[in-house]
């Protein structure tokens, strides 16, 4: 309380001594109010254990500026009871702000803003207050403020005693807080002066003091009846000029008191609930406003005090705001004293304070120069201006921060020729040679990201040498979290680039997205163009694309050819010199399948090698429910179901049939009875499949290092 006290009632005297020194009073009134009602009911419906809520600088800037705004408003300036309760108003709104904030779960998202942005606002702040507080710390009006000779001696004595006293009191003790120190440094000096000046004794008509704080026999708590009729007297426009100070000032809030919970966490090992912690705040806002007290947040000052102090529940706010409100009845009659220059000096030392200084490093990197503009340029609007123009300004360049993040980092996530991937499709050694010889006609790319104006030039720049030698881009789009219509309009470029080579785009794993569908449906992407195509998996568009190369070379899978027998397979090379064929014969069995008929699933027991003899073979390892992962396709004159024939496990895989399929079924059981009397047949065997193992795990190799240097 001591720590949240003198900075309330100096928060509400700068902000309603705006409005002439009638209303000073008023303004300690709403400050000792606002300490009261925040430090109980923020606590009570839910703000964060030792969190102490206060009114703040940001609050005492932002009604300042729309004060000091109004005021200066071309044409006939509203009455100062106008504009008073348009400040309850606003109070009002934002509190009802703050509570809608964490009802719909933004408590996390008011985190994310931006650093630059949350400095610049906190740093203007901090020139704001400094700016309106140097003529009370001189004891002058802002007009004379550039004339030395009529600067106030006493108030510039009181006003620099009380500076000096928060700044050294931490240096003599740590048991009282620095800001009772500085305003009792400051009464001592306003009383010593007033020994040679006995004028400073008498209150009446007297500027150097607060003076009475006035209000008929109610004191202090006066005026709080009198919300309601003066905001009954508002209208409709006056409700729209309230719209984005409003807006500011609940963000402003919210952030100053969720920076203070993450500092308490860190020093408590705790964690606090954002969105109920806003709630709460919103509905102390709420209740200060409707007895005409200050707005505030969770105050850095008097929460680490708090918890230094052994605070460690919300009781220690409850008893904040009793405190208040026992120092107002029993201290209500001093405050009258208090020096105007001494609470403008504790609040020039909180303006200095709140200037974050460190941001000048930003300067000393390239790579940052553009966080500090951010900061620099929402001090200069809101100095030049008003916070509200500086809200705009920092959300506009929020999103500028947003871009340039976007663009720093690469949308391309991997990129590989063809020649140094392929696909799970299980080719002929002879396929195989002129895959590796013309892979690089197609060119793999799996993008990221955000695909925007902001990074289309950076793909089309990072994609230009490969769409002058490619035939075929793969675009995967897995990764894609959003895309506009510039990304769209950029695919249907490369679409026409690759067609003049008789190529084109493919996309695999299109995010089934409306937006994205439709970006694509404007710019005629993926419609009637024969040179496009779209797959489920990488894996079936590079097939796809594989299957282009080898078609036009003369090698495609020759899927309506007839069967291959025995003596055609690679696996049963030169059984027949040796009059062994006839023995691996007999143990082989013919089958065939339709295009989609289950092979065999995993987990079943089974002994079997299948050797294609036409058609395509997908074999895939189920992953729960109904995903997959594709393992491999194998094609006419290959082999699978190895792993089986060599352990006699259970299957690991799904094997179902992508086309007509007929088979040769190899039992491992025939196979070891055939082997017992030609013994030949299973050297040969074994040793043509250790090859192939060999040779797929080497091809495997080579895939795996180009996926980690990609």
């Amino acid at each position: 309380m001591l720590v949240a006290l003198p900075s309330s009632i100096a928060y509400g005297v700068a902000v309603y001594a705006l409005l002439g020194p009638e209303y000073i009073g008023h303004g300690v009134r709403t400050g000792i109010v606002g300490a009261m009602v925040l430090g109980i009911v923020a606590t009570v419906f839910g703000g964060a254990p030792r969190v102490i809520s206060a009114p703040c600088a940001p609050a005492g800037a932002v009604l300042a500026s729309l004060a000091g705004g109004l005021l200066a408003a071309p044409g006939a300036a509203p009455a100062p009871a106008h504009i008073v309760a348009l400040l309850l108003l606003l109070a009002l709104m934002s509190g009802a702000l703050q509570m809608l904030y964490g009802l719909v779960g933004g408590g996390r998202l008011i985190k994310y803003i931006p650093y630059p942005v949350v400095s610049g606002y906190l740093s203007a702040v901090g020139v704001l207050i400094f700016l309106s507080q140097l003529p009370k710390f001189l004891g002058v009006s802002v007009a004379h403020l550039r004339d030395p000779a009529s600067w106030s001696g006493p108030a510039l004595i009181v006003g620099a005693v009380t500076v000096a006293g928060v700044l050294l009191g931490p240096r003599l003790t740590r048991a009282v807080p620095a800001t009772i120190l500085g305003l009792l440094a400051g009464l001592l000096a306003y009383f010593g002066t007033a020994w040679f000046r006995p004028e400073l004794f008498t209150l009446a008509g007297n500027k150097l003091v607060i003076g009475p704080v006035g209000g008929g026999d109610g004191g202090i708590f006066a005026g709080m009846a009198q919300v309601w009729p003066a905001i009954s007297g508002l209208q409709l426009s006056d409700l729209r000029l309230l719209v984005l100070p409003a807006l500011t000032l609940s963000v402003l809030l919210s952030v100053d008191t969720l920076k203070t919970c993450v500092v308490v966490d860190s020093l408590t090992r705790s964690r606090h609930d954002s969105n109920r912690t806003l709630i709460g705040q919103g509905a102390g806002n709420l209740a200060s406003a409707l007895v005409g007290g200050m707005p505030g947040a969770g105050t850095m000052g008097a929460t680490l005090v708090s918890v230094e102090s052994g605070g460690r529940t919300r009781w220690s706010g409850i008893c904040e705001g009793s405190f208040v409100l026992l120092a107002a009845l029993l201290l209500g009659n001093w405050i009258a004293w208090v020096p105007v220059a001494a609470l403008a000096g504790i609040l020039l030392v909180v303006a200095v304070r709140m200037f974050d200084w460190g941001s000048f490093q930003l300067l000393r990197q390239r790579s940052t120069v553009l966080d500090f503009a951010v900061i620099a340029t929402v001090v200069i609007v809101a100095v030049t201006t008003n916070l509200m123009a500086a809200s705009g300004a920092g959300v506009g360049l929020a999103m500028l921060l947003f871009i340039r993040e976007q663009i720093r980092g690469s949308v391309i996530r991997r990129k590989v020729a063809g020649n140094r991937i392929s696909s799970t499709q299980h080719r002929l050694p002879a396929q195989q040679a002129l895959l590796e010889q013309h892979g690089a006609q197609t060119v793999v790319c799996e993008l990221q990201g955000s695909l925007f104006f902001g990074t289309t030039d950076q793909l089309r720049t990072e994609l230009e040498a490969d769409l002058k030698q490619c035939r075929w881009l793969i675009l995967d789009l897995r990764r894609v979290q959003s895309m506009d219509y510039t990304a769209a309009h950029l695919f249907r470029q490369f679409e026409m680039t690759l067609a003049e080579r008789g190529g084109g785009v493919v996309f695999s794993r299109l995010p089934a997205r409306r937006d994205l569908q439709e970006y694509f449906a404007q710019v005629g992407t993926l419609k009637g163009h024969a040179g496009l195509r779209k797959f489920e998996t990488l894996d079936d568009a590079l097939q796809w694309a594989e299957d282009q190369i080898l078609t036009e070379l003369g090698s495609a899978h020759p899927y309506g050819e007839t069967p291959l027998e025995l003596v055609a397979f690679d696996l049963c090379r030169e059984f027949t010199a040796d009059q062994t064929l006839e023995a691996l014969a007999s143990c082989t069995e013919a089958r065939s399948f339709t295009a989609g008929q289950v092979i065999f699933q995993a987990g079943t027991p089974a002994d079997e090698l299948y050797l294609i003899r036409r058609g395509v073979v997908r074999i895939v390892l189920p992953l729960g429910g109904s995903n997959y992962h594709n393992l491999a396709s194998f094609g006419r004159g290959d082999f699978f179901g190895e792993i089986a024939f060599l352990d006699r496990g259970a299957r690991s895989a799904n094997a179902t049939a992508t086309t007509p399929v007929d088979l040769f079924v190899i039992s491992r059981a025939r196979f070891d009875e055939a082997s017992r009397t030609h013994p030949l047949i299973g050297v040969k065997v074994f040793a043509r499949l250790a090859r192939a193992l060999a040779l797929r795990l080497r091809r495997s190799d080579v895939e795996l290092r180009s996926f980690y240097d990609a």
